[in-house]
Formats: C-alpha cells, structure tokens, sequence
C-alpha cells in the first residue's frame, strides 16, 4: 500500500530485493509426440548425482541442488555474483498417463532430457453379461 512517506522508487527497490531472493526455477521445454513426451530442463552447474527425478501417473517431478563453492576450494569473496544456489523443485502435468517403464532420463553440457512414453489408456470396455 502506498503511504504520504513513501516514494515510489522506494517501491521498486523493494521489488528488486525481492526478485533478487526469489527462487529461480530452471527454464524448461515440453514437447508432445505421438507416443511420448520429451522434457528438458537448463541446469548448468548441476551436479548430476543431485538430479531426482519421479513420476506418478500423469505428473513428472523434477528436483536438483545447486550448491555453492566446495568444501576445501579458497576462494576471494565475488564483487558481484547473480549465481543462484538451493535446492529446487518443479514439476508438470501432463493430459494423458506416463508409461513409467519407458521414463529415460540424459543429462549433458546442462541438459536434463527426460523422456516419457504415454500410457496405453482404453476409453472403452465391453464387459460380457452372464445369466
């Protein structure tokens, strides 16, 4: 709310700092083809073992750790670091099931691919009556 004492550049520093501590989450893109669904997601600097990946029926869960300078590494302190590091978790959902026993997942050069077939859905069943 906008008081007599505050000016509005006051407002937008506020928003900085404040988009400044937002989480990030890692860009993504989904595509949808005939049988299957393609994910991949941007995590440079990701430590492959720190990846997890899960799937329910209809929703993949991606989460990963970014972590900062290791245990043991000296280093200056930075004049300006944008680096973003935490734990993260995004996931997405999808219109028809994963067949989780085709889910694959590759990660190279900061690449998450995850590769999901669709689910074998009958929309209809006949059922026989017996007397």
């Amino acid at each position: 709310m906008l008081t007599l004492h505050q000016s509005p550049f006051d407002l937008f520093e506020r928003l900085e700092q404040q988009m400044a501590s937002a989480e990030r989450v890692p860009n993504a893109e989904v595509v949808e083809a005939d049988d299957s669904y393609t994910v991949r997601l941007e995590l440079p600097g990701v430590e492959r073992a720190s990846i997890d990946v899960k799937a329910t029926d209809r929703t993949l869960v991606v989460s990963a750790e970014r972590r900062g300078a290791r245990d043991g590494e000296a280093e200056k302190p930075a004049l300006l670091s944008e680096f973003r590091n935490g734990t993260w978790s995004r996931s997405f959902r999808f219109p028809t099931g994963l067949d989780r026993d085709q889910l694959q997942a590759t990660y190279r050069d900061g690449i998450l691919e995850i590769s999901a077939g669709k689910a074998v859905s009958h929309t209809s069943v006949t059922v026989k009556v017996e007397s």
